[in-house]
């Protein structure tokens, strides 16, 4: 991973802006929508961004900002970026992102246009409900796991709370009082015929999204367990185990 994605509130806060003409005008709409404070050079700021089209005066306004350690996006500059801007998707409070490490706009866009195609409108308000209802969330599962494998269910296509599907605000409080739980335990064991984490099927993939624990044989590819969860559990194991532990449990073998 060449960058580590972050969403930084901006709101009030000052980012330095220099250079005009289209590039310097995209990136003040932009800041300007993220309710930032548009300063000049000199005023003190974390980020700033260099929308300068000369050469040798971007550079050297790169520089003179650097040395004071202000973090620079340098427009048509890849290689001089302390971070860059991606393509985004607006669904708020859903911001989807898509950066190319400065390799090609035009693919983040494409990627964009297709994603705001498959975006419904109402994610926004699905978002902002599940956030309300955290204190429910909390008291229907008191157990972490118990809740999230719950939220997992109840996101998976087809669920209540299909993202892509009909899920909506008022889904939500349905959903909360539906006698089912939704969070059983569950052991499913994945064998594997490739190395290739682009050839798991879409089942085992979300399967691997939601385990709490990863079991896997030696001889499996570590780019196959990566695609777990960041927070999951994993651990060398050599065979199914004959009882398994509670909670969403994967058993990785290598065939």
């Amino acid at each position: 991973m060449h960058s580590l994605p972050v969403f930084i509130r901006l709101s009030g806060r000052p980012v330095i802006l220099l250079g005009d003409g289209e590039a310097a005008g995209a990136k003040r709409r932009l800041l300007e929508r993220a309710g930032a404070q548009i300063v000049g050079e000199e005023a003190k700021a974390a980020l700033a961004i260099v929308a300068i089209e000369d050469d040798d005066d971007a550079e050297a306004a790169i520089a003179r900002l650097k040395a004071r350690g202000v973090l620079v996006n340098a427009v048509d500059r890849a290689a001089a970026c302390d971070f860059t801007l991606p393509a985004i998707v607006d669904r708020d409070p859903v911001i989807i992102a898509i950066g190319t490490g400065g390799a090609s706009a035009g693919l983040a866009k494409a990627l964009r246009q297709r994603l705001e195609a498959m975006t419904p409108a109402a994610l926004g308000g699905l978002a902002t409900a599940l956030g309300k209802a955290r204190s429910a969330l909390r008291a229907r599962w008191p157990d972490g796991a118990d809740r999230r494998r719950a939220i997992d269910a109840a996101f998976d296509p087809g669920g209540p709370l299909d993202p892509f599907g009909a899920g909506s605000a008022a889904a939500v409080a349905a959903w909360l009082d539906a006698p089912e739980d939704g969070a059983t335990a569950q052991f499913h064991h994945i064998p594997l015929h490739s190395d290739d984490p682009d050839d798991l099927t879409l089942a085992q993939a979300r399967l691997l999204a939601r385990a709490d624990l990863v079991l896997h044989q030696a001889r499996v590819a570590p780019a196959i367990v990566d695609r777990a969860r960041a927070d999951a559990t994993r651990q060398l194991c050599e065979a199914p185990p004959a009882h398994p532990p509670s909670g969403m449990v994967i058993f990785l073998e290598r065939l």
